[in-house]
């Protein structure tokens, strides 16, 4: 029976770990920010995150505007008024046919949340301007309805309705809904 002798560690044995440690180390230092900045930055992702907006302060007939993800929103407090005058209107007057039930949410007929840029060239038009005493666009002459369906002028598509839900009577929240 023969016998191998045991390795004895050398300095070489020694030098080519420390060279391999140090070789992995920094390659992990040299991909890391490659990888690291193909996530998004923080002010990316909290433009995305939902915002709750308080309803308690905003009386009937009232507008506010407020910023989501940098983009301008009408929030409007209708009046019966505007709402049965809204509901009333026949389709075959609207440029873009749009039922005013499904432009709010069902039982809360009296809020209107919607984008606030013309959809023609994005301007941010007047609240209860306007022939139909909804919107009116003064750098092209667009019209809007209390509903935000256009209803005169060089746009052909009515304000567009973010993504919202009511989180109590309220308050709303407007981005990711549930």
């Amino acid at each position: 029976m023969t016998t191998v002798p045991a390795a004895d560690p050398s300095r070489r044995d020694f030098l080519y770990l420390a060279t391999g440690g140090v070789a992995a180390v920094g390659v992990g230092a040299a991909v890391w920010p490659l990888v690291d900045q193909m996530n998004p930055d923080r002010s990316t992702i909290a433009a995305g995150v939902p915002i709750e907006i308080s309803l308690a302060a905003i009386a009937p007939g009232q507008i506010i505007s407020i910023f989501w993800r940098g983009k301008p929103i009408f929030i409007r407090h209708r009046t019966p008024d505007e709402i049965a005058k809204e509901q009333a209107t026949e389709l075959s007057e609207l440029m873009d046919p749009q039922a005013d039930g499904d432009r709010v949410k069902a039982g809360r007929e009296q809020w209107l949340v919607v984008f606030a840029s013309c959809t023609h060239l994005g301007c941010i038009p007047l609240g209860k301007q306007g022939e139909w005493g909804g919107w009116f666009c003064p750098c092209h002459g667009s019209q809007y309805d209390a509903s935000g369906r256009v209803r005169h002028g060089p746009a052909q598509l009515n304000l567009p309705v973010p993504p919202y839900a009511f989180v109590d009577d309220t308050t709303i929240r407007i981005g990711e809904v549930a």
